[in-house]
């Protein structure tokens, strides 16, 4: 079948917004030619002047709606899939913790047989992003401190055979044993970022020579950005090809320092990222993240010595904090929210932008941000 979106003020891969219109046939977005050089049944949707945008990438997030990665099941991927594909997160890469390899290893084979399912109304599973286990006790925030151990290329390798290479992204501290080593030996092959480190800058900025590109949740669990110890934050802004994570729920970062961050960035090297647990999407209560207990009220989610655990929004709430509460245009927030993630783990051939060619994940939102249509590979969700 032939769609397309008429009257829509539409996302560009450069970064704007315009009057246009987009096409799609079977599941990909295609050109106006190749559009009308079929004949089959057209099915035409008006966006009576709302934006236009590609379905959004959250690269890393723990759960929502009461499950969690970690659980290692099937079951918990597509509830977390189904959710995300509602809240206009059209493409997913949900994030494992501080565990013991065994459980990584339930992990990886659940993945790989959710990604094998090919489930249809779920967000496309993308891959696994890995936080922990070679991380620095010093700044675990809420991962579970027993299991850290040092980066060993065998084990991701074990991993990744068993989860049919769903991994794009392995969190590591620099400064920990082995972890050096790691980043050279496995910087082609898969993105690594800087995480849950007490990194100070030249050690940082020697991972990024080696080859990490990327900072896990800036600010947060690794030291400060300071004027006379500019740590991992310094370096990373530093070099041109370093990008850095950024949690808009408004608990995580202050708006100001959001804003600051931007500037100092700018939007091309910003992800927009939940961080979300498995509380997101449900009441207050008491839940689970990596084996640990949490503790939820509003938008807070902390352990019970008060550290910060994750969040409890999703990345198209996070995209409407940045906008309405903290001052981002929304083409930066789309940007940092759709392509720049989408770039970060290697699938923007395929996602991130309404390019011809890429699938039609596609959300129409009014001008609250509000979403009024949604489409996955071209299909309509209820």
């Amino acid at each position: 079948m032939l769609r397309k979106i008429i009257n829509g003020i539409v996302f560009h891969e450069d970064g704007s917004f315009a009057p246009d219109t987009v096409y799609m046939r079977g599941e990909k977005i295609v050109t106006e030619t190749d559009y009308h050089s079929s004949s089959e049944e057209e099915c035409v949707t008006d966006a009576a002047g709302n934006y236009v945008i590609p379905g959004l990438t959250d690269i890393h997030f723990h759960g929502c709606m009461g499950s969690d990665c970690c659980d290692g099941t099937v079951e918990a991927l597509r509830i977390m899939a189904r959710y995300e594909l509602r809240q206009g997160v059209t493409s997913i890469t949900p994030a494992t913790m501080t565990m013991p390899e065994e459980v990584l290893t339930q992990i990886c084979r659940a993945a790989k047989e959710f990604r094998d399912a090919a489930e249809i109304d779920a967000a496309d599973f993308c891959g696994l992003y890995m936080e922990g286990p070679f991380i620095n006790a010093e700044k675990k925030g809420a991962q579970n401190g027993k299991y850290i151990t040092p980066a060993r290329t065998a084990m991701l390798d074990r991993l990744q055979a068993l989860s049919g290479g769903m991994f794009r992204t392995v969190a590591i501290a620099p400064e920990t044993e082995g972890a050096m080593n790691f980043i050279r030996e496995n910087s082609g092959r898969i993105n690594i970022s800087i995480a849950h480190t007490a990194a100070d800058y030249d050690t940082a900025k020697e991972a990024i020579a080696c080859g990490a590109s990327q900072l896990t949740h800036t600010y947060n669990a690794m030291p400060p950005f300071t004027h006379r110890a500019p740590g991992p934050i310094g370096a990373a802004a530093d070099d041109a090809h370093c990008m850095a994570e950024l949690i808009c729920d408004g608990i995580h970062i202050h708006p100001a320092v959001v804003r600051i961050t931007f500037k100092i960035f700018g939007d091309d090297r910003i992800i927009l990222i939940s961080d979300s647990m498995r509380a997101a999407g449900l009441m207050d209560g008491h839940y689970d993240l990596g084996g640990q207990n949490v503790s939820v009220k509003g938008n807070m989610a902390v352990l019970s010595d008060g550290t910060i655990a994750g969040s409890v929004t999703n990345l198209m709430d996070c995209v409407r904090t940045a906008v309405r509460d903290m001052g981002i245009p929304l083409a930066s927030a789309v940007k940092c929210a759709a392509a720049n993630p989408a770039k970060a783990v290697g699938i923007y051939g395929e996602y991130g932008s309404l390019t011809p060619g890429k699938y039609a994940n596609i959300v129409i939102l009014d001008k609250d941000l509000n979403i009024q249509n949604l489409f996955h590979r071209a299909t309509p969700v209820e």
